[in-house]
């Protein structure tokens, strides 16, 4: 029997856990160096289990949606 949701320990449980993941996506996907790249803002939707991260480089920012208990990229949105 697996556990549900709710007894699963989250993987992404910190906000540096999830900036970390949030750089690295980011950096892969648009290609700027990790160090050029400046975290404008985190939220935790903790209804939804998920992490919201703003990031910047030079005239871009996206924002990158993340599921906590799967440390996975679930979005990268370009604003």
């Amino acid at each position: 029997m697996t556990p549900g949701i709710g007894l699963m320990k989250r993987r992404l449980e910190k906000e540096a856990d999830a900036v970390s993941l949030a750089v690295s996506a980011a950096s892969k996907k648009y290609g700027p160096e990790p160090a050029a790249i400046k975290t404008l803002e985190t939220k935790y939707h903790a209804d939804a289990g998920d992490w919201y991260v703003a990031l910047g480089w030079q005239e871009t920012k996206v924002i990158v949606r993340m599921d906590s208990v799967l440390a996975t990229v679930t979005e990268i949105k370009e604003l």
